[in-house]
């Protein structure tokens, strides 16, 4: 499975999941993919980043959620808290030099290795245009309890 953050023709961003890559390709090829909020037929994937805020000052945030009632929720939360913490406990946290640690990684200025940790918008921004590899760990609700 993997999960894209996709936004439509009027700027709302929503998640989805898709069997892998190809099953995205395949079902924007077809057209068939719409926006949750607005019904918009005209939807892109998104620029998604590692632990990063979308909202912007003073814009209220439009999120679309899987809700409580649903019947795999419950699945689907368990399987991301799993695969959370095989991804964590296999890497080193380096806190907020996540951004200068996987830099010095791609260029092989230190060992290779798994980290996570956090990055500004500048700093993922800045990754991304340096070609370095990187993907958002998974946002869960009972970690704000």
């Amino acid at each position: 499975m993997i999960q894209y953050t996709l936004t439509c023709e009027a700027s709302h961003r929503f998640d989805a999941w898709f069997r892998n890559a190809q099953a995205y390709d395949d079902q924007a090829a077809r057209g068939i993919l719409t926006c949750p909020i607005c019904n918009s037929s005209k939807i892109e994937k998104a620029l998604m980043a590692p632990a990063i805020s979308t909202k912007r000052e003073g814009a209220p945030e439009k999120q679309v959620a899987l809700s409580a009632g649903h019947p795999e929720r419950a699945q689907l939360l368990a399987a991301m808290r799993t695969l959370k913490q095989k991804l964590t406990a296999d890497a080193d946290y380096v806190g907020d030099k996540f951004a200068e640690e996987a830099r010095k990684i791609h260029f092989n200025e230190t060992e290779e290795r798994g980290i996570y940790g956090e990055a500004t918008r500048d700093e993922v921004a800045s990754l991304i245009d340096d070609g370095i590899d990187f993907m958002p760990l998974p946002d869960l609700p009972d970690e704000h309890n």
